[in-house]
């Protein structure tokens, strides 16, 4: 995977976020030198001292490998990008609900293209962030030029390289990609960016133009959102059907062997995508929604129809409230009454709670009065939270916050919920379990309720007429 005799190149990375600071230790880690550009001192400082501000499988690892090697962190931005040939823009771009901000973006790139102005070496300027087609060419490039006082492709190089980091395994996928995708304006700027990939051997590599890298990105998650709102579409009809369960039809799809190969000892390949085609409470995070709306947005710009990702966002939307309405189905009043929720992050291995659907469920919970029991591994509390007519304890032991409840919501697969069966075996009542994410055996838990299951059909006379033919 890692070539140890290519040139070794010295990079600066604008925005130390999850994106930011996975991408630059990674990179130390193969050996080029980073410095990581942040306007907080006190994140500058934590970074220094080889801590994550981040919770990321492996990063501490790296953190504690390269920080004071290959690795130091700055809030000096112009002294970073003189002192470097290569620049990655990896500032935030949040969606406001109209279109992506570009704020970040373009203040980042007026700072580099200052200090551009007093460098005669040439450089690459790189957008890593998450940005619509033609952000980097029409937005980007001309504030570089605008404050250079130099030429794109003549004096510097501009390119766009997206990130396809899955958020508690951003670590892991940085370092073994299925795909790198480089974007550049010219020969030379798709040269530096080769270069800088070089320890990465054996892996596919995409050259192309700026715009058609920025659309892969929003291509590649607007792809994984539909298969998950297309599941849980199919998961809500099987709840109506009577008698199905959707968990029972998607294992069967998966068996198609266009998903699911057959080697020819027999053995099946069972690829990772797979567990987007399973029905569940929802998708959050920092990149589904934001990417798929602003692709909704980018579109209507152009009078695109977008249809189907509007589809996809709306079905997302009310997902959660499927928890709910299980809950009240079977508990209709539950003022007063102690209810665990499991798992507020919006995934396992992640302490991002952003469109985390436990969100919304936990809202509805507080609002209808009830005494929330909470667990997550990692999430310890929701700064900000409305705490409207319920109580809310938080608790670091699995078991304590299941102890005497009515209802138990499992809204994350963190795999230590996998043990709910066993540890309700000891309990004298069973509360109820409703599984947001189809995890649990349902034929080991008595009060079972889950998302896309319907309940067995009644006899109706139909049927009762039937029987007494054939008798």
């Amino acid at each position: 995977m890692h070539n140890g005799s290519e040139q070794h190149m010295r990079i600066s990375i604008i925005g130390t976020g999850y994106v930011g600071l996975v991408s630059g230790s990674c990179l130390a880690d193969v050996g080029h030198t980073v410095t990581c550009v942040d306007i907080e001192q006190a994140k500058v400082d934590v970074i220094n001292n080889a801590t994550a501000p981040i919770y990321e499988d492996g990063l501490d690892e790296l953190l504690s490998r390269n920080v004071g090697k290959r690795l130091t962190a700055t809030m000096d931005l112009e002294a970073a990008v003189r002192e470097s040939e290569l620049t990655i823009i990896a500032v935030g771009t949040p969606f406001d609900g109209d279109q992506i901000d570009l704020s970040y973006i373009r203040a980042a790139a007026a700072q580099i293209g200052r200090a551009l102005r007093e460098k005669s070496d040439w450089h690459t300027i790189v957008v890593k962030s998450t940005v619509v087609p033609g952000t980097t060419e029409d937005v980007v490039l001309p504030i570089l030029e605008l404050e250079s006082g130099k030429i794109a492709g003549v004096d510097f190089g501009v390119g766009m390289n997206p990130e396809f980091l899955r958020e508690g395994d951003a670590v892991y996928d940085f370092m073994h990609p299925d795909r790198i995708v480089l974007g550049g304006i010219d020969v030379r700027s798709l040269s530096t960016l080769r270069d800088l990939y070089a320890p990465f051997e054996g892996v596919d590599v995409v050259e192309t133009t700026p715009r058609t890298a920025e659309m892969i990105k929003y291509t590649s998650n607007s792809l994984l959102a539909t298969m998950i709102s297309f599941s849980n579409e199919i998961g809500n009809l099987c709840a109506t059907a009577g008698n199905v369960d959707v968990k029972e039809v998607f294992d069967a799809v998966h068996l198609d062997r266009r998903l699911s190969p057959l080697l020819p000892d027999g053995s099946r390949i069972v690829p990772s995508f797979t567990t987007y085609l399973e029905a569940g409470c929802g998708f959050g995070g920092s990149c589904f929604p934001k990417d798929v709306k602003a692709l909704i947005a980018y579109g209507k710009e152009r009078a695109a129809s977008m249809s189907i990702l509007e589809a996809v966002i709306e079905t997302n939307n009310k997902q959660p409230k499927k928890m709910l309405d299980l809950l009240f189905k079977h508990i209709p009043d539950i003022t007063g009454k102690r209810i665990a929720l499991l798992g507020v992050s919006f995934k396992p291995g992640s302490d991002d709670v952003r469109e985390s659907p436990a969100l919304p469920i936990l809202d509805g919970l507080l609002h209808a009065g009830a005494h929330i029991q909470i667990h997550d591994p990692i999430v310890k509390s929701l700064p900000g939270m409305l705490e409207t007519g319920g109580e809310l304890t938080w608790h670091s032991d699995l078991t304590t916050a299941i102890r005497d409840v009515e209802a138990i919501l499992v809204t994350a697969r963190w795999e230590q919920y996998a043990k709910l069966p066993g540890m309700l075996q000891d309990e004298s009542i069973s509360p109820l379990v409703i599984d947001g994410r189809r995890m649990l055996d349902k034929t080991l838990l008595p009060n079972y309720a889950g998302i896309g299951i319907s309940e067995p059909l009644s006899r109706t006379l139909a049927d009762e007429d039937r029987l007494d033919r054939l008798e």
